[in-house]
């Protein structure tokens, strides 16, 4: 990696060259927990509608069996299809992790394609790992690199995510820097996904994920086949920074490369929401502990956000899923409110009914100057409560639960996947053990294996 090459080479050079023992062990560490974070939200989702349809889509096309394992029915298919599905599942519960200052969830799209490429070629577990955090360190730097004008009409988990899926087959294909270059200008001409599946409560943010990851594998595979994609996808005239944003910033591709380890800056999600909601329910909560209040004392609620949370959350007004109900701000609060968290339980049992509405409704986004400014590298929570009483005041949190500075604990996470595997049904309590205890072992792992057994049902 020299730093004379622009930064889009550098950034591919280092995704080639990556190796576990480069790799600080903070951030080991860190993306140990962030796997275990996505199991549970990749066993969370298997039963949902979306992501059966993806599973029926994968048995109907892919192969009847191979070495890599699809979480949702425990089958095997190629790498290609296992992506597909364990993508797709992954990212439908709203659990998995988010990178604020990229606006990226790194999780549903990387651990899908090294999970799979890994059992496939049989991958030791420091090379799973090793492309994992390549994959996180990349697509955390192109999302940035697009912008906040990009994340107003794009998703960027979708368009990123098929650079981070192509950073970690790569790296475990054992591209040269050259080749993953080549990689890189075949992911990015794939790159998509249009917010628009928000109004209307569409199915379209499991097939972003689902696409990119998939995407991503293929690129890789194609260019260690000697395929050649675009050698400057990022800045050349006809690129992604040209077709998809106004602000990008060639710089951040190349940022910091092995000194600072992005990958430790990603966040863990409390909520069971959009994550543009988990400021101001935090402060809310922080609001109602400090003034004594109940759910039902609160008359209006007004929080103070950053525009790309009225860009994402603005068009759902009354939400008409429950999956849509996670983009819906006035949903998110009014569970939080009631219950202290809105949690997938809070969700299934109250997201319709009429103490959630009627709160719901009295809760407003207004654009704050402070909490713009800050974001996307802080995702700061600031209310103001108005009572039934008359009484008002202002609550604010500058670090919302899960971020690296008020993280949540190994134990916590490993709880957090406890609960999401028996929520979804995708393992027994058992099961979820085991997993739990091969992932702490997989930095001396000769063989990465399946996660669950292939026969049987939880």
């Amino acid at each position: 990696m020299s730093p004379t090459q622009e930064p889009g080479a550098q950034l591919a050079a280092f995704a080639a060259g990556l190796r576990f023992e480069d790799i600080p062990a903070t951030t080991v560490a860190k993306i140990e927990d962030l796997l275990i974070d996505w199991v549970g939200s990749a066993l969370a989702g298997r039963s949902a509608r979306p992501v059966s349809t993806f599973t029926a889509f994968v048995r109907a096309n892919g192969p009847c069996d191979g070495p890599s394992e699809i979480l949702a029915d425990r089958s095997g298919s190629s790498p290609y299809f296992a992506a597909t599905a364990n993508a797709a599942a992954s990212h439908f519960v709203e659990q998995d992790d988010v990178h604020n200052g990229s606006v990226f969830h790194p999780a549903t799209v990387v651990f899908p394609v090294a999970l799979a490429a890994a059992q496939a070629i049989g991958a030791s577990g420091p090379q799973m790992l090793c492309a994992a955090v390549a994959g996180y360190e990349a697509g955390i730097r192109v999302g940035e690199f697009l912008g906040r004008t990009h994340y107003q009409v794009f998703h960027t988990t979708g368009t990123a995510g098929t650079i981070a899926a192509a950073a970690a087959a790569g790296n475990l294909l054992g591209l040269d820097a050259q080749r993953m270059q080549h990689a890189f200008g075949s992911a990015g001409t794939q790159s998509a996904g249009l917010w628009e599946f928000l109004r209307s409560a569409a199915d379209s943010k499991q097939l972003h994920t689902s696409h990119a990851a998939a995407a991503g594998w293929m690129s890789a595979w194609l260019a260690a086949s000697g395929f050649t994609g675009a050698r400057d996808i990022f800045c050349g005239p006809q690129g992604m920074a040209a077709g998809m944003s106004s602000d990008a910033d060639p710089a951040k591709l190349a940022d910091g490369l092995g000194t600072r380890w992005a990958t430790v800056e990603t966040s863990f999600k409390y909520h069971a929401a959009c994550r543009h909601t988990h400021p101001a329910a935090d402060a809310l909560l922080a609001g109602m502990r400090e003034h004594r209040l109940r759910a039902e004392d609160i008359g209006q609620v007004v929080a103070r956000v950053h525009q790309g949370a009225i860009d994402v959350l603005g068009p759902v007004t009354r939400p008409s899923t429950v999956h849509q109900a996670k983009f819906s701000i006035g949903t998110v609060l009014a569970l939080a409110a009631q219950h202290g968290h809105a949690g997938l339980q809070e969700f299934d049992a109250d997201w319709l009914s009429p103490a959630t509405e009627a709160l719901r409704e009295r809760v407003r986004m207004e654009l704050d100057s402070e909490v713009n400014a800050a974001y996307p590298q802080r995702w700061i929570g600031k209310v103001t409560v108005t009572t039934r009483d008359g009484r008002s005041f202002d609550a604010r949190v500058d670090e919302p639960k899960g971020d690296p500075g008020n993280t949540l604990s190994r134990e916590e996470l490993c709880t957090k996947a406890r609960r999401l595997a028996l929520y979804g049904e995708g393992a027994s309590v058992a099961e979820i053990e085991s997993i739990l205890d091969k992932i702490s072992g997989l930095r001396h792992s000769r063989r990465v294996g399946r996660l669950l057994d292939q026969a049987g049902t939880p």
